[in-house]
């Protein structure tokens, strides 16, 4: 089994990480669920995360993981180099977060938020959770 991304379907900068990691995930190791969508508000609620979560969250092997290592995560399974950055495990999750929560809170302002949620492309689809 691989892992599920939760992620802020109305964010332009969320979204572009979304299609950033289809196309460096061509085993189709992770599938997809907006936070707004049915099956993420079940997987928020099944795994007790909060629910103004203001992250993208990794659910991997029945266990979640928030911000940076969230990030640090997905990248170790991404084809390319994308898996040196697990490195930055290293740095105290403090640290890190810290910079990932600059982010999360000004995504809106930054890259623009969208009126409605992502629709994938047939190819995408079975990668999307409803």
């Amino acid at each position: 089994m691989g892992g599920i991304i939760l992620f802020d379907g109305v964010c332009n900068f969320c979204n572009s990480s979304v299609q950033f990691i289809l196309k460096r995930d061509p085993k189709g190791y992770f599938k997809f669920a907006s936070l707004q969508s049915e099956t993420g508000k079940s997987l928020i609620k099944k795994y007790e995360i909060n629910e103004d979560i203001n992250s993208l969250v990794l659910i991997e092997e029945d266990t979640y993981f928030l911000k940076s290592n969230a990030v640090l995560r997905i990248c170790i399974h991404l084809r390319g180099l994308w898996g040196i950055f697990s490195i930055f495990r290293f740095i105290p999750t403090p640290v890190r977060n810290s910079l990932y929560t600059i982010v999360a809170k000004n995504r809106y302002t930054w890259f623009g938020k969208r009126e409605t949620c992502r629709i994938p492309s047939i190819e995408e689809r079975q990668r999307f959770l409803d």
